[in-house]
């Protein structure tokens, strides 16, 4: 099936033709003809499925007839990165369309964006708190709403938004078109879906394997010894750029500051960053002046750069369709990419589940030359405490010796030949 035999207008196909898309993707195929007719859509993809323009595009369809100067479509978003790389979706796909949009976050000024609204935007792409403080200031009107999109609902769940959401529906008309869109639909999720969404049709696409053009390996290692891993992985790998996921905001800050210390062009993207420092780290990893970009899951929505040769999972994702979404922005574009994932002993579960994703046991790799058996600072075997007795604690004779320092790495010899 083709964009024309979808039903889309001529305006609108020849922005598709500029971005070089001839056929839709498996979820644009069945949802867009259902959002043309006005149905509430529950629909379950994965990031990187076209979701956005499988609402953007009937979306924009509307807007070409109709009042001018009020919001009629409302998308909200978990994060700030989403919220921009949704609205820059509309702004493209919308390029021969006569409409104005407004992106609506928090972590910059609010000025600017009340003197945005008043203009009167007929697209709102919106963050969930920065929408409620419009709302109470009175710089929003959003009683004109024809179409409310709540995207990655889950993550807002995750991110506690559904008390905010529920407060923001209670501004928007009871009569309008509801498009709920998540990767996955935990109960609480699914009750929401009750709540907002009125006979509503199901569009899901089965989660995908990785794309084939992405190679995988799990690198077993001890916790404390995954920062020298990591180091080692970088000084001995020819890379272009480099993604790796943490899971939380203080050990991806602190590991890209580790990262640049050992003389690496690194930052990175968390959510204690403030708009501008945020927007820096993308802008500089997007173009080349950042090559390594340390990020948690969250954080790295809205994440698009081809150039990603390693995503690096520092520590495991929670599950095989986070997996799928960290690595899948490697090996874009026909291009190659590789995967590597540390695994200590606690992630066995995990493991199993990414060997099922993938059909096959992955490949366990050890860098050669590279002693994995250095202790951590602090731990003793029973042989040594035993030997050592009561009165003599390794711990503190450790931290006295090595002076709180990180284990030095030891190597090998490389065989010869």
């Amino acid at each position: 099936m083709t964009f024309k035999e979808l039903g889309l207008l001529p305006q609108i196909l020849k922005a598709l033709e500029g971005c070089g898309y001839k056929f839709p993707t498996p979820i644009q195929e069945k949802a867009i003809p259902q959002v043309l007719a006005c149905k509430d859509v529950m629909g379950l993809a994965q990031t990187g499925t076209g979701k956005t323009a499988a609402f953007a595009l009937p979306l924009l369809q509307r807007l070409t007839k109709g009042p001018r100067g009020r919001v009629r479509v409302l998308v909200i978003a978990p994060t700030r990165e989403l919220a921009e790389q949704t609205h820059d979706a509309f702004g493209t796909l919308g390029r021969h369309i006569d409409f104005r949009s407004a992106a609506v976050y928090g972590g910059v000024g609010i000025v600017p964006q009340i003197q945005k609204l008043r203009k009167g935007s007929e697209v709102i792409v919106a963050c969930p708190g920065r929408l409620l403080d419009h709302i109470a200031r009175g710089t929003v009107d959003l009683r004109g709403v024809e179409a409310l999109v709540l995207d990655e609902a889950d993550r807002m769940f995750d991110m506690g938004f559904l008390p905010d959401i529920r407060k923001i529906m209670k501004s928007l008309p009871a009569q309008r078109q509801t498009l709920l869109f998540s990767a996955t639909m935990p109960a609480d999720i699914m009750k929401l879906a009750q709540e907002i969404l009125k006979d509503p049709v199901t569009v899901q696409i089965d989660h995908q394997a990785p794309a084939e053009t992405i190679s995988h390996a799990l690198y077993p290692v001890e916790h404390h010894f995954k920062t020298t891993l990591l180091m080692e992985l970088l000084s001995r790998t020819k890379t272009e750029s480099v993604l790796v996921f943490t899971r939380t905001k203080h050990r991806a800050k602190k590991l890209a500051e580790q990262i640049a210390m050992a003389g690496h062009k690194a930052a990175s993207l968390q959510g204690n960053l403030s708009q501008n420092k945020r927007q820096a780290a993308l802008d500089g990893f997007r173009s080349g002046s950042f090559k390594i970009l340390v990020a948690t899951d969250i954080a790295a929505r809205g994440i698009d750069v081809s150039r990603i040769s390693h995503v690096i999972n520092y520590d495991m994702p929670d599950s095989s369709d986070a997996y799928t979404h960290r690595i899948g922005r490697t090996g874009r574009a026909c291009r190659t990419g590789k995967a590597y994932t540390f695994v200590t002993p606690e992630d066995a579960a995990m493991v199993a589940a990414i060997d099922r994703l993938l059909g096959r046991k992955t490949e366990r790799c050890a860098l050669q030359g590279l002693e994995y058996t250095v202790p951590e600072i602090g731990m003793v075997s029973p042989a040594q405490a035993s030997r050592r007795g009561p009165s003599r604690g390794y711990a503190a004779g450790a931290a006295r010796r090595n002076g709180n320092r990180q284990p030095q790495l030891r190597r090998r010899a490389m065989p010869r030949g």
